[in-house]
């Protein structure tokens, strides 16, 4: 005796995959299904909206409950392939809520594709990890992608902002722009400062061919006003322990402006002493939200986050210990 084994498969029709003819939506979702076979079971029941009978015809409305008795074989859906779901899993993730992450990234680890490397970046990171949690598929959102608020050079740590709507986006490149979310750096630098404490201006003129900036006391050229704050909180074997609070935010601004003053960040193989070397020891160890109105993230007004275990730290005390 043969018995022929039917399966039930149910589907919520979601709002992006509404408005649209029910034989179409089947098609698209289920592409090893004949639609011979599609118009068949539709008419004999074995395809319900609701439970109830349908036709082809039926526009799908969003929370509509697709049910389809059939064998397992036909009701394979179609299996996306994205350039994301390559990327590495691990996030080390500092808040998190339903606009935003906040992302320790480690040095080594671009922000964003570049031409020649493009499968593993903090943004695919994100964008898989939201996939993963369902709270994001990009045939869903047609306008918008998570996206980073703020960048990081390759080999520098620290925080990263990523925004999981457009309207979280929009608040976060607003606020960054207006100074209302600060920025705090560590860096390990040559040299032992006069002043403990200063608040330098500059101007910075970036010349996009070489990748590099230069800065000047003076205006020079198609310049930008450069101003970074410092504190040195410790010193040991000529060498610096500094948080910076960062006024500006321009390309390469720590890293040129600390060696413009004759204390180049430790192993900056671009405007420091070691060249070749590019593990500048710089982190974004701490960000600040100081809003001056009402938006989507005031409830973040007032809350300051830092990373808990710094490694920069760490290597400077062992480093300079004698």
């Amino acid at each position: 005796m043969y018995y022929i084994i039917i399966f039930m498969k149910e589907l919520i029709i979601s709002k992006e995959d509404s408005g649209q003819r029910l034989d179409r939506f089947i098609s698209k979702t289920f592409p090893k299904l004949p639609k011979s076979l599609m118009f068949k079971e539709i008419r004999k029941k074995n395809i319900k909206i609701n439970k109830k009978r349908t036709a082809p015809d039926y526009f799908v409305n969003e929370d509509d409950v697709l049910q389809l008795y059939l064998n397992d074989d036909v009701l394979e859906e179609k299996q996306e392939h994205y350039d994301f779901m390559r990327a590495s899993k691990e996030l080390n993730i500092i808040y998190e809520d339903e606009n935003l992450l906040l992302i320790d990234k480690k040095a080594g680890v671009l922000c964003h594709p570049v031409k020649d490397e493009y499968t593993d970046t903090v943004i695919s990171r994100v964008q898989r990890y939201l996939y993963k949690k369902n709270e994001w598929n990009p045939k869903d959102s047609k306008t918008f992608s998570p996206a980073l608020a703020n960048r990081l050079d390759r080999n520098t740590a620290g925080i990263i902002i990523a925004a999981k709507n457009a309207e979280a986006l929009r608040v976060l490149n607003s606020k960054i722009k207006s100074r209302e979310i600060e920025k705090y750096y560590l860096a390990a630098t040559e040299g032992t400062f006069n002043k403990k404490s200063d608040t330098l201006t500059a101007y910075l003129v970036k010349n996009e061919k070489q990748n590099k900036v230069y800065v000047y006391d003076e205006p020079h050229g198609d310049c930008k006003k450069i101003i970074t704050k410092y504190s040195v909180l410790e010193s040991r074997n000529n060498k610096s322990l500094v948080e910076i609070e960062l006024i500006t935010g321009r390309t390469h601004q720590i890293r040129a402006h600390f060696a413009h003053i004759g204390h180049p960040l430790i192993n900056d193989g671009k405007y420091g002493k070691n060249e070749g070397r590019y593990r500048q020891e710089l982190y974004s160890y701490k960000l600040k939200f100081n809003f001056k109105d009402e938006n989507l993230l005031s409830y973040l007004n007032g809350r300051t986050f830092t990373v808990n275990k710094c490694e920069l730290i760490s290597r400077f005390k062992e480093n300079n210990n004698g």
